[in-house]
C-alpha cells in the first residue's frame, strides 16, 4: 500500500516540538537512499536475491513503526531515513535481479510491464482508503494519521514474508547445486569467495555507471526520479493546499492517488501483457513508447500550470486562495494525475527492459546504478521543491524529459542495430 502525501501529512501533524517538512525528509531519504547503493550490489551478490528481499523487508517494516510515533520524536523523523532507506534500496536492486534472472531478450519486456503493473496495484487501495476517511477534512489528525502508518507497517510485513515464495532464479539454483557438489577445502575457502564477489560487485557497478550508453540512460533515469519527486510529493500537496476546492480538497490528495495508480497499471499491464504483439505485429518498441510517456507528461504539466495556483508547493498547512489561469477543476486535475502515472509507466516499464536486456549478466550492479542516479535526483527535487513556485518545477520537468526522451532514443537505436548483428549480452 503506497500513499502519496508526505508534505500534506507532515504539515497537519499537531505538535509544539515538531516542525518538520515532508520534502525535507524525503531528500534526506533519497540522498542516503543513492548513498546506500556502495553497499547495495555487494548484499545482492552475497545473499542472493530472496534473502536480500526478505531480510530487508522485515527490517523496512520494523523501522517503519517509527513513523507512527512522529510526534514524540522531533529529532530522529529525519535521521530515520539513514537506517530506512537502505533497506529498502536493496529490496529493489534484489527485485531487479531476480526480474532480470528468470527473463530472457524475449520476455524481459513483458515481464517489466507486469512487474511494473503489480507494483503499481499498492498506489491504489491505500489512496482509497484516504479518500473516503479524509474526505471533508480540513486538517489531519493524529488519530488518521496513525492509522495509515500502522496499517502500511502491517502490510509490509506481510508483504515481506510472502518473498519467500518467489521463484528462485535460475543462477542461483546452479550456484547452490555448484556449492554442494564442492569438497570441504572450497567450503572453508567460502568467506573469502563472497569478500571477492562483494568487492567485484561494487567494482562492476562502477564500471557500468562510466560506460557512455549507461551515461546516456541516467538523463533519462534523472528524469523518471524528478518526476517521481513531483507525482508522489508535490503534486499531492499541492491540491490538498488549493482552498478553491473546498473541504475535499484533502480527499482530493488520495483521490489523486488514485488516478496516477490506475494510469501505473494501465501502463504496465498493456506494455508489459501486449509487449510481444505490439512488438511483432505492430512494431512498436522501446522508442514509441517513451515518446508517448513524455507526450502524456507535457500534456499533463500544461494543464497543472493553467488548473492549479502557483504558491501552492510552498504555503502553510492553511492552503492557498489564489487561482491560476483557471479556476481549479477537479476533473482537469484527475485527468492530470492519470497523466501522471501513465507517462511514468512508459518511462519507468522500457528503462526495465533495457537496462535488464544490455546487462542480464551484471543485473544487481546494473539496477544499483539504476537507483543510484534515480535516488539522487529526487533528492535534489525534494530539496528544491521548498523553495521553488509550481511553475518552476513544471519547466525544470519539460527540459529534462526532453533531454532524457532524446538520449534514452539514442541509446535504445543503438541496442537494435547490435541485437540484429549479434547476441547483445552488454553494450
Amino acid at each position: 500500500m503506497r500513499l502519496a502525501f508526505p508534505q500534506t501529512v507532515i504539515k497537519s501533524v499537531n505538535s509544539t516540538r515538531f516542525h518538520g517538512s515532508g520534502y525535507t525528509s524525503l531528500a534526506i531519504i533519497y540522498t542516503v537512499f543513492s548513498a546506500s547503493n556502495i553497499l547495495t550490489p555487494s548484499i545482492v551478490a552475497v545473499l542472493g536475491a530472496r534473502l536480500s528481499m526478505v531480510i530487508s523487508g522485515l527490517v523496512y517494516r520494523t523501522l517503519s513503526k517509527f513513523i507512527t510515533q512522529i510526534h514524540d520524536f522531533a529529532e530522529e523523523f529525519t535521521t530515520t531515513p539513514l537506517y530506512l532507506q537502505e533497506s529498502k534500496h536493496v529490496i529493489w536492486t534484489a527485485q531487479g535481479t531476480c526480474l532480470t534472472t528468470n527473463s530472457d531478450e524475449n520476455t524481459i519486456g513483458r515481464n517489466s510491464g507486469i512487474f511494473w503493473a503489480l507494483l503499481q496495484f499498492s498506489l491504489l487501495f491505500g489512496n482509497l482508503y484516504i479518500y473516503f476517511a479524509w474526505k471533508g477534512e480540513t486538517h489531519i489528525s493524529d488519530h488518521n494519521r496513525r492509522t495509515v502508518y500502522i496499517a502500511l507497517t502491517a502490510i509490509s510485513g506481510v508483504g515481506s514474508v510472502l518473498f519467500f515464495l518467489i521463484k528462485q532464479p535460475v543462477s542461483e539454483v546452479s550456484s547452490i547445486e555448484q556449492d554442494k557438489s564442492d569438497d570441504e577445502s572450497d567450503i572453508i575457502l567460502g568467506p573469502q569467495e563472497q569478500r571477492s564477489q562483494a568487492i567485484g560487485a561494487i567494482r562492476s557497478a562502477i564500471c557500468i555507471f562510466f560506460t557512455k550508453d549507461m551515461l546516456l540512460l541516467c538523463i533519462t533515469i534523472a528524469y523518471t526520479g524528478i518526476e517521481l519527486t513531483f507525482f508522489s510529493g508535490v503534486y499531492g500537496t499541492c491540491l490538498g493546499a488549493t482552498n478553491r476546492f473546498g473541504n475535499e480538497a484533502k480527499s482530493l490528495v488520495g483521490l489523486s492517488g488514485i488516478f496516477i495508480g490506475v494510469g501505473e497499471i494501465l501502463g504496465g499491464a498493456t506494455f508489459g501483457l501486449l509487449n510481444k504483439f505490439l512488438s511483432k505485429y505492430l512494431g512498436i518498441g522501446r522508442n514509441p513508447v517513451v515518446l508517448l510517456g513524455l507526450l502524456c507528461h507535457v500534456i499533463a504539466f500544461y494543464l497543472i500550470f493553467l488548473n492549479v495556483p502557483g504558491d501552492s508547493p510552498i504555503v502553510s498547512d492553511e492552503g492557498t486562495d489564489r487561482v491560476s489561469y483557471l479556476i481549479p477543476s477537479k476533473i482537469i486535475a484527475m485527468v492530470c494525475s492519470f497523466l501522471l502515472g501513465l507517462g511514468d509507466s512508459c518511462f519507468n516499464t522500457q528503462l526495465l527492459s533495457i537496462v535488464g536486456y544490455m546487462y542480464s549478466e551484471e543485473s544487481a550492479p546494473a539496477f544499483a546504478v539504476f537507483k543510484f542516479v534515480q535516488s539522487i535526483s529526487a533528492a535534489i527535487a525534494f530539496g528544491y521543491s521548498n523553495y521553488l513556485l509550481l511553475k518552476w518545477q513544471l519547466l525544470i520537468l519539460g527540459m529534462t524529459g526532453f533531454f532524457g526522451t532524446i538520449s534514452f532514443i539514442l541509446v535504445e537505436w543503438k541496442a537494435e542495430i547490435h541485437s540484429r548483428g549479434f547476441s547483445y549480452d552488454r553494450i
